[in-house]
């Protein structure tokens, strides 16, 4: 199911003002700083020269799990809409009958990674 370009825009906004607020929040501010301080720490008898390769690997890392983060989020909107559009559809299905329906609609071409593959 494609969602309208509109729904994705609000879909997006609401992460963006979500992350905007986060990275501004108290607690946040305080884990970077520990988590500088660490850095700073473990590197502190380091050959610098290695450093870039290391904040590289480190910086590609991060984007990975940040896009892999966005698009669980996303998917989780979308199966919560699915979910809305299903029960409004037909608001009189009984559980048992709604379970069946899901299971005849459910995608088969994404199917969860085993453990330790990412």
């Amino acid at each position: 199911m494609q969602f309208p370009s509109w729904f994705q825009n609000a879909i997006q906004r609401r992460l963006d003002h979500v992350t905007a607020r986060i990275e501004h929040h108290p607690e946040l501010r305080r884990c970077r700083d520990e988590e500088k301080s660490a850095f700073q720490a473990m590197f502190s008898g380091v050959d610098m020269t290695q450093l870039p390769a290391f904040m590289e690997w480190e910086d590609k890392h991060h984007f990975k799990q940040a896009i892999m983060n966005e698009w669980l989020y996303l998917q989780g909107m979308r199966d919560g809409a699915q979910l809305v559009f299903a029960l409004l559809a037909d608001p009189l299905l009984s559980g048992d009958k709604l379970l069946a329906r899901s299971k005849k609609t459910e995608p088969t071409s994404v199917q969860p990674e085993a453990e330790g593959e990412l």
